[in-house]
C-alpha cells in the first residue's frame, strides 16, 4: 500500500473511532457514519438520515439500511474525494461484545478495517475499550 493511501486510511481509522467513541460516551450509541479524505485533504462527515426516523418514534432504526445508503452516496460522489471509511455499531458474537467497526478504503484500491470491542463496566457504567484488531472488508465505494 503506497504510504500516502495507508496515512490516508489511518487518518480515517482514527477519526472514525474516535467520534464513534465520543458519541457512545455521550449518548449511549451512535448511528452509522462515513467520513472521506477529500481530494485536498480535508477529512470530512458524511452522514445519513434512518429511514424510519420521519416517522418521529425513536425505534430501532434499520441500520444495514443507512450502511447502504451510505455506500450508495459515497459511491455517487466519489469524485470528490480519495478515501472513504464507513463507522457503525456492531455486535461480536464469538466474544459476546458490541464495537466499534471502522471500514476504510482508496481509490487505488487499498482497504483496511478494524474492531474496537467495548462494554459498560458493570460497576461504574463507564464504558471500557478492548484492543484494536485489525478485520476484512470488502470494496464498496470503488467498485464497478
Amino acid at each position: 500500500m503506497p504510504d500516502a493511501s495507508a496515512t490516508d486510511l489511518e487518518n480515517l481509522l482514527g477519526t472514525g473511532v474516535g467520534a464513534a467513541q465520543e458519541q457512545l460516551e455521550r449518548n449511549g450509541g451512535f448511528l452509522p457514519f462515513a467520513l472521506v479524505v477529500q481530494n485536498d485533504g480535508e477529512v470530512r462527515l458524511v452522514a445519513v438520515t434512518p429511514a424510519d426516523a420521519s416517522d418521529g418514534s425513536d425505534a430501532d432504526f434499520d441500520a444495514d439500511a443507512m450502511i447502504r445508503d451510505l455506500h450508495e452516496l459515497l459511491r455517487q460522489h466519489r469524485e470528490e474525494f480519495r478515501a472513504a471509511a464507513v463507522v457503525c455499531d456492531i455486535t461480536l458474537l464469538e466474544e459476546d461484545s458490541d464495537a466499534i467497526h471502522v471500514a476504510a478504503e482508496h481509490q487505488d484500491g487499498s482497504l483496511f478495517a478494524a474492531v474496537l470491542p467495548y462494554a459498560a463496566n458493570a460497576g461504574t457504567h463507564e464504558l471500557e475499550f478492548g484492543q484494536l484488531a485489525a478485520d476484512t472488508n470488502e470494496p464498496a465505494v470503488w467498485v464497478d
